[in-house]
């Protein structure tokens, strides 16, 4: 069975006695099809891929080996929504990081990194409210390109509260993350590692 839709292929394809038109401006060549099988949809999806990725790619500048060119702050701000590991039934977390730079060129001078101190308040899960983490982490950054960058975040937390293990009131904690930088000043934060999953807003202060 066909499904009857608009599709588009790429220049060089047989087209038989189909109708073509000029559908995507500054590619010429390509023609719309009708009555295309439903087998065909991923190899489209690929082409579109050819066509599009690639203009993305070139409108992002690399900026990893340029040491010292990355916003320059006194302090992240990001508040965020955490999903722990533990205990999903009891619903998402809110929590708040901050983050001091301490070295703008980091540990590699070759390379745009820098390294900062983190500390923050958690509260995973928010609906019981009886257990807080203080995390303290040190945030080693690399600054990829134009609108991305990543870090690695190991420290520790210490848990207060009445619902905290009272036998392991400090734990360690890890994590990597990324940013999309919007601008300068903000952007957003994915943190993945243990104990938990935060998404936020960075604001570059």
């Amino acid at each position: 069975m066909s499904w009857h839709r608009t599709v588009v292929i790429g220049p060089g394809q047989d087209i038989g006695d189909t109708n073509c038109s000029v559908i995507i401006v500054g590619v010429p060549t390509w023609c719309i099809l009708r009555h295309v099988r439903a087998g065909s949809i991923l190899p489209l999806a690929f082409v579109f891929a050819l066509v599009f990725v690639p203009s993305l790619v070139r409108a992002e500048q690399s900026i990893i080996k340029r040491p010292g060119d990355h916003p320059h702050y006194v302090f992240e701000a990001e508040p965020h929504v955490i999903v722990g590991w533990r205990e999903f039934r009891d619903g998402p977390g809110v929590g708040f990081r901050g983050t001091i730079p301490i070295v703008d060129n980091g540990f590699v001078s070759r390379i745009n990194n820098s390294v900062g101190i983190g500390f923050g308040f958690d509260a995973d899960p928010i609906r019981p409210a009886d257990r807080f983490a203080v995390p303290i982490v040190m945030q080693w950054n690399f600054w990829l390109s134009t609108h991305w960058s990543v870090f690695g975040e190991p420290g520790a937390a210490i848990l207060f509260g009445p619902g905290r293990d009272k036998d392991r009131p400090i734990f360690p904690v890890i994590y990597a993350g990324g940013r999309l930088h919007f601008n300068e000043t903000i952007a957003l934060t994915l943190r993945v590692g243990y104990p938990d999953i935060a998404v936020g807003v960075s604001f570059l202060l």
